[in-house]
């Protein structure tokens, strides 16, 4: 059974494999199929739109609202990584310029919302972003935090043989033990369709670490940077154990589905955000020609896909 955590501060106890790499190390490539949170939420909410994002790849073009969300999770990740006495408001502001910087370089296709380099409007997405970061100064004070990682990467493999993997934003552990999951919302709190999406990513990595470490997380905590909310979850056993059946009953749809290439749209409210409605059947579009089952892996959530 595969449980493994790439954390990037401090090395993890327990029952799990722990891995301690330096900035440049990612983790191993050429593995199977796995099952992600957002790629599992894609196929809740519609398979063909699994299908287009995991099976296809088909690309999509980001929004400034999800590169401003990508943008504020690398400066709370920076920001974790100061001194405690230095992780201020003035502080992380000063690490956005820098942090969009580099984000640039990774991703210089990114830069192409910005045409001819407009300072003016960057200027401006970069306020809105300073607005973000002093939001989440009003949730919590991190010069009283110790976190024992920051965007880490975990992977575990259930009794069923269902690999899970995905990207936890904070990992918070008491001297007791106890386990918070923290993770940073860029948007307003959600209505209900939002907040069970987002609760659903919750249990997951609750799952994940329930199974790697054999304790069940005291808290899963969203924090909603736009409109200063925070929302958090007590889980308990009985549900993570019922949880992780659904877990395993989307893997096994998902693997029907990559058989057949039977991945149907279901069509929502949700809809109007798509990007895939020219190749969507429900909107009069034609798919592509099914590729086959993706090699070697199918399961990987992109920067921005964590930035949600």
């Amino acid at each position: 059974m595969v449980s493994v955590l790439w954390p990037r501060v401090h090395g993890m106890a327990g029952t799990q494999t722990a891995i301690e790499p330096s900035p440049t190390d990612e983790p191993p490539r050429g593995r199977r199929p796995a099952l992600s949170p957002s790629r599992a939420a894609d196929f809740k909410q519609c398979p063909l739109l699994y299908r287009f994002r995991a099976v296809d790849r088909i690309p999509e073009a980001p929004s400034r609202a999800q590169l401003r969300g990508t943008l504020v999770h690398s400066v709370l990740e920076k920001l974790f990584a100061l001194p405690q006495a230095e992780r201020v408001p003035e502080k992380a502001k000063e690490l956005l310029e820098p942090a969009w910087a580099e984000l640039s370089e990774e991703r210089p296709e990114w830069t192409e919302l910005f045409p001819d380099e407009d300072q003016e409007e960057i200027s401006s997405w970069l306020d809105s972003a300073a607005k973000l970061v002093d939001s989440y100064f009003g949730l919590e004070d991190p010069r009283r935090l110790d976190p024992e990682a920051c965007e880490v990467h975990v992977e575990t493999e259930l009794g069923s043989g269902v690999l899970l993997r995905g990207y936890i934003d904070r990992l918070d552990v008491a001297p007791t033990g106890e386990i918070r999951v923290v993770d940073y919302k860029t948007g307003a709190a959600p209505r209900e369709i939002g907040e069970a999406k987002a609760m659903f990513q919750m249990k997951f990595y609750a799952v994940v670490l329930w199974r790697l470490r054999g304790v069940v997380p005291r808290q899963l905590k969203l924090m909603y940077l736009t409109d200063g909310q925070a929302l958090a979850y007590t889980p308990d056993e009985p549900e993570l154990r019922r949880f992780e059946r659904t877990l395993e009953a989307i893997w096994q749809a998902i693997l029907r589905a990559g058989r057949t290439g039977d991945f149907r749209p279901s069509p929502s409210k949700l809809c109007g955000w798509c990007d895939h409605q020219s190749r969507c059947p429900s909107f009069g579009g034609t798919p592509p020609e099914y590729p086959g089952w993706p090699e070697p892996d199918a399961g990987d959530e992109s920067p921005l896909d964590r930035a949600d």
